[in-house]
């Protein structure tokens, strides 16, 4: 495959608003030629569709409620959440998970909600896409428990260890590399020597987390190939190597969409 894939990426968010189009053109020009788009909750479907619509191919939705969204009464949400699941066809259920960096209280209702996700992914055989910040475990004991033969997906921003990493993999799910990996104490240049590209699909989590050298700045999809890059010091192969493999993997997992 001669383009990368960014596997999960915020580029509805308003910090796009004033440059949107020239940021898409530079995606195009660093041969970022899919782009695959987490949801939040209410608030971002319209943004993140509209988009969608306007992209000619090239912005995929998902959908789902975010860990961070969930709140008391988060079955309103996770109502919006199954009737858009019922009418279209979306790359994945995510952006879903666990969260125990901000608020420790609310993961008994996070782990309804995502287990309640789960399910739906199942029903409409679509993967999941995770966010687990601080709760690598606990995310994966539920999938240990939910896992069956039409569950998959991507443990996003991955951050753990070479242990954790194996685990994930031996549930049949893909690791999300972005810019942690070109963090001088990010850890990945540790576990990423122990494990194949076949496991590894690129992204950036944009607006947030951009790699280095624009570290602190807002991130955007065009600096996948910075990952890349890293990626293949890393592993010591070639970028293109890198390209071609997390590309098929990411194609082949969301089903062509």
């Amino acid at each position: 495959m001669n383009y990368f894939v960014d596997t999960h990426a915020h580029i509805y968010h308003e910090d796009f608003k004033a440059d949107r189009a020239d940021m898409l053109q530079r995606c195009r020009d660093a041969k970022v030629d899919k782009i695959y788009m987490p949801n939040v909750d209410h608030e971002s479907i319209d943004d993140m569709m509209e988009l969608e619509s306007r992209s000619e191919g090239m912005c995929h939705s998902m959908m789902g409620l975010h860990p961070c969204s969930v709140k008391r009464g988060f079955e309103k949400e996770l109502y919006i959440v199954e009737n858009w699941l019922a009418k279209r066809q979306f790359a994945a259920v995510g952006e879903i998970g666990t969260d125990l960096y901000w608020d420790k209280t609310l993961f008994d209702l996070q782990t309804e909600a995502f287990n309640i996700q789960v399910t739906w992914a199942k029903k409409y055989r679509l993967p999941i896409v995770i966010h687990c910040r601080e709760s690598i475990d606990e995310t994966l004991a539920l999938i240990e428990k939910a896992k069956d033969d039409n569950l998959t997906g991507i443990f996003h921003c991955f951050s753990g260890n070479a242990e954790q990493a194996k685990r994930i993999i031996s549930l049949g799910f893909l690791l999300g590399i972005g810019g942690v990996a070109t963090f001088k104490n990010g850890g990945l240049d540790k576990v990423l020597p122990e494990i194949s590209l076949d496991h590894l699909v690129l992204e950036t989590d944009s607006p947030y987390l951009a790699p280095v050298p624009y570290r602190g700045k807002r991130n955007e999809p065009s600096y996948i190939p910075i990952v890349a890059s890293r990626i293949s010091e890393i592993k010591r192969v070639t970028t293109d190597e890198v390209r071609i493999t997390t590309s098929k993997n990411a194609t082949s997992l969301f089903n062509h969409v």
